[in-house]
């Protein structure tokens, strides 16, 4: 009778241990599951056409908030910003200048310090960029991959985009879930 009373204290351990060993991992995982969010799962829906054919309107992606804080945004990086001293509207735009560069449309081609760079479609507004946008040290210029329905820093009311003004890169496409993916 001894022994079978110690036998159920010892299931009894191995459930109480099983039982804490599941609490430990729902906790970590919990933890880990909104560090990443914080980090990395800022959610921005893109409005308008103005990123098509690489993102359409009404796509939600994610945005890295994190990758910033370790190096500089890169040109062709897709990025989530606001006007207005952060508390504007929210824009999603491809970076194609950089910070002292100058950019340039002429002709229906972008030029950056007088060299042309590829776009996927002609640009038929140069708007503020037809005599030339030199950029600050901390200045962006971006575009819509469709420049004919993008509001972008051709525009005064956008203009050039401060490192600031940038809320981090996007990369997941996460709803419509038939689209899933990373961003490029």
């Amino acid at each position: 009778m001894k022994r079978y009373f110690h036998e159920e204290e010892d299931q009894g351990q191995g459930k109480f241990r099983t039982l804490l060993g599941w609490a430990v991992n729902l906790v970590t995982v919990v933890t880990l599951a909104l560090f990443v969010v914080m980090m990395f799962g800022e959610r921005v829906t893109v409005t308008g056409r103005s990123m098509e054919p690489t993102l359409q309107g009404e796509d939600v992606v994610l945005l890295n908030k994190l990758w910033y804080n370790f190096g500089k945004p890169k040109r062709m990086d897709v990025v989530a910003f606001r006007t207005g001293e952060g508390t504007g509207k929210t824009y999603v735009k491809r970076i194609v200048g950089l910070p002292g560069e100058t950019v340039e449309i002429r002709d229906g081609k972008l030029y950056v310090d007088g060299n042309e760079t590829a776009m996927p479609k002609a640009i038929a507004i140069p708007g503020l960029a037809e005599e030339g946008v030199t950029l600050g040290e901390d200045e962006y210029f971006v575009l819509g991959d469709d420049p004919d329905t993008s509001e972008d820093s051709r525009f005064a009311n956008v203009g050039n985009v401060s490192r600031d003004q940038i809320l981090g890169m996007v990369w997941l496409r996460v709803s419509p879930f038939s689209e899933l993916g990373l961003v490029h």
